[in-house]
Order: structure tokens, then sequence, then C-alpha cells
């Protein structure tokens, strides 16, 4: 995947693509600053992880600029944010992330918000990248309330 990330790059600096090139380059420097943390070369999840965690920036900075009635900026976040998820897996909708959650608290027998911590992590994990987390703590919440 860091390949075609990087072959898109190219692409789009031939095609004078700025603002797709700008992002992807700033996404290459993500990646790479993991690899040299992590001490070598990354897997595909752990490149998943770092372009989920680029495009929860990304959706952050729109809330933000939004409440600051920053139109312009979240115009730019918000193509920043598009091509971002271009290279992310398609992620369950509400109505996949509701049976998921409800499957997990079958399986552990979750009855109270005690339980909370400890289905949590398994709906994530059995997501698999897929899973919108503010989504899956949402309906978690309301199911465990």
């Amino acid at each position: 995947m860091f390949d075609q990330i990087q072959n898109d790059m190219k692409t789009a600096l031939k095609n004078g693509e700025k603002i797709k090139a700008n992002t992807l380059r700033l996404l290459i420097s993500k990646l790479k600053n993991k690899a040299i943390e992590v001490g070598s070369s990354l897997d595909e999840k752990q490149i998943l992880q770092v372009i989920q965690k680029t495009a929860k920036q990304h959706k952050e900075s729109i809330r933000m600029y939004k409440d600051g009635n920053r139109e312009d900026l979240v115009k730019q976040e918000q193509a920043e944010l598009d091509i971002v998820e271009e290279y992310l897996p398609s992620m369950m909708s509400e109505e996949e992330v509701n049976t998921v959650v409800e499957s997990i608290i079958q399986e552990t027998g979750a009855t109270t918000m005690a339980d909370f911590g400890k289905v949590m992590p398994q709906v994530m994990k059995k997501g698999a990248g897929k899973i919108d987390g503010s989504i899956a703590q949402s309906i978690l919440k309301s199911k465990l309330s």
C-alpha cells in the first residue's frame, strides 16, 4: 500500500494536482516516521492505523473549523480527508456495527456500563479497522445504559 501511495503522489505531481500531491506527501511522511518509530518497515495493519489516525485528525480539524466559521479551511480539510479516505477500507454501516456490538454483548454477557471496558475492545478487534470507534461507542452506550 505504501508503494501505491508513493505512485499516486508522483502521478498527482505530474498532473498538477497540488492538494492531492501535498496530502499524499504528508501521509508518506507520517508513514516513514512511524516506520522509524517502530524500527522496521510497516505491515499493512500498521499502515492502515496511520491512515486512520490521519483521517481522524482531518475530521477533528473540520469540526473545529466549522465551530470557528472558517468555511475556506473546512473545504480544504474535506478535500484532504477525501484523498486520505481513498486508502481506507470501506467502513461498516451503522447497522453492521450494531450487529457486531449485539453479538459481543451476547458473548460476554455484558449488562451494565461497568462492562463497557471489556466489550469495546472486542468490538474494535472484531471490526478490524472497519468500525468507526465513535459510532461503536454510542451504540454500545445505548445498549448498556
